[in-house]
């Protein structure tokens, strides 16, 4: 008889030397991790979210996470375990994951760094002053590594704490940051870049 039970692979990072903006989340679902890309769960609204916000400019599914370089953006995890639930996750994985992120910013160098949720915030953050301070989503005073540090909803359909309009709302003042960006850097001019696929 065979066995039933789902394989859960490794989700590889997809970043490049290039990229504007890396986007961290915490950790990958099932889903995820039985697809081997990331944001894959049946409700999870980040996809959608970066083709409406114009981040992007196809609908892309999670199948091609790999694409996101074309646009000058990147993805990676805080923790690499996948987990049903963040509840599961131990502090020591939390700490050694913060230190392998600071290790990607140094090399990667994003001027932007977009944390999908208020936990990972909170984690990175939590022995600041200002964290003390009501959190608010958006651009913050706070930066990683060099790195600005941007904040977004988290874009999974267990947060009920955040609308569907006040997460494109977040996607969309992250483009906007962008677009602000030096013009060497800036998002409109990923359109031409090397990395992009041509029709």
């Amino acid at each position: 008889m065979g066995n039933s039970r789902p394989r859960y692979r490794r989700l590889r990072d997809c970043i490049q030397p290039g990229i504007l903006v890396l986007f961290v989340g915490i950790n990958p679902g099932l889903r995820s991790a039985e697809t081997g890309h990331h944001f894959a769960g049946h409700s999870n609204r980040f996809w959608k979210l970066l083709h409406e916000s114009e981040l992007v400019d196809e609908a892309l599914t999670h199948r091609e996470d790999q694409r996101l370089p074309e646009w000058r953006l990147g993805l990676t995890n805080i923790i690499g375990r996948c987990s049903a639930g963040i509840n599961v996750l131990y502090p020591d994985e939390y700490r050694q994951g913060v230190a392998t992120l600071k290790r990607k910013i140094r090399r990667y160098q994003p001027p932007i760094v977009a944390l999908l949720g208020v936990t990972i915030f909170r984690t990175l953050f939590s022995s600041k002053k200002r964290t003390r301070d009501p959190i608010h989503l958006g651009p913050t005073p706070m930066q990683l590594a060099g790195a600005r540090i941007f904040l977004l909803p988290n874009p999974s359909g267990r947060n009920a704490h955040s609308t569907y309009r006040e997460m494109l709302t977040g996607f969309q003042s992250l483009r906007d940051s962008v677009v602000q960006l030096p013009s060497r850097n800036r998002l409109s001019s990923c359109m031409d870049s090397p990395n992009r696929r041509r029709p």
